[in-house]
């Protein structure tokens, strides 16, 4: 007959024993870093991979004025759309919300002296740069990211790369469809850590508009 302690200890070892199958899954999903470095760029690379930091106004998408989907340099999985990038001066690709927040992963970064929100994506695992609380309505966010971890997809490559959803974010005023996608899940923007890391950070935000 099994105790209570031994239906407790049992499930125990289940739910553990789940937890690192998950992990190691999910370990098993992403290209080791051999692979990525036959795929990616140099700069691809040292950005998305080691973390590093591409020269502002000297990367591909700071100023990219089309219209179209900003995709993981990894994975290929959505992250911002161009009626949600905005000039923030920085020199860096801005936007005030990604197409699914499912999809960022907000860390707190504490390099350099200063506090900040680090962004990266959850299924390719890139470093795509960081988040702060001084970006314009209707979410007061700045997701200042660098173009080496993204790929830039075009409105009319959308249906080609199975990207055909989002382009209603194109048709019309796109208010209607950005309304929408507000209301599917994982899609509307949260403040998360930036808000608190911004706070904690704010003399240098003001001074150091940096990635």
């Amino acid at each position: 007959m099994k105790t209570p302690t031994t239906v407790f200890l049992s499930s125990l070892v289940v739910a553990i024993g789940a937890m690192l199958l998950f992990s190691c899954n999910a370990e098993d999903d992403r290209p080791d870093k051999a692979e990525l470095k036959k795929k990616l760029t140099p700069i691809q690379y040292k950005v998305a991979v080691e973390d590093g930091t591409e020269p502002a106004f000297q990367n591909e998408y700071w100023d990219n004025k089309e219209k179209g989907i900003y995709v993981d340099v990894i994975s290929g999985k959505p992250l911002f759309s161009s009626t949600h990038k905005y000039k923030s001066g920085t020199g860096w690709p801005s936007f005030y919300q990604p197409i699914d927040t499912e999809e960022i992963i907000e860390l707190t970064d504490r390099k350099f002296g200063w506090v900040r929100t680090e962004v990266r994506s959850k299924t390719g695992d890139a470093h795509l740069g960081h988040v702060f609380n001084d970006g314009p309505d209707p979410t007061g966010l700045r997701y200042c990211m660098n173009s080496a971890s993204m790929r830039f997809v075009p409105v009319e490559d959308l249906e080609k790369e199975g990207l055909a959803q989002y382009a209603a974010l194109f048709t019309g005023d796109g208010k209607s469809a950005d309304a929408k996608m507000a209301g599917k899940k994982g899609s509307a923007p949260k403040k998360g850590s930036a808000a608190k890391n911004a706070e904690a950070g704010k003399k240098d935000d003001k001074t150091k508009k940096s990635e």
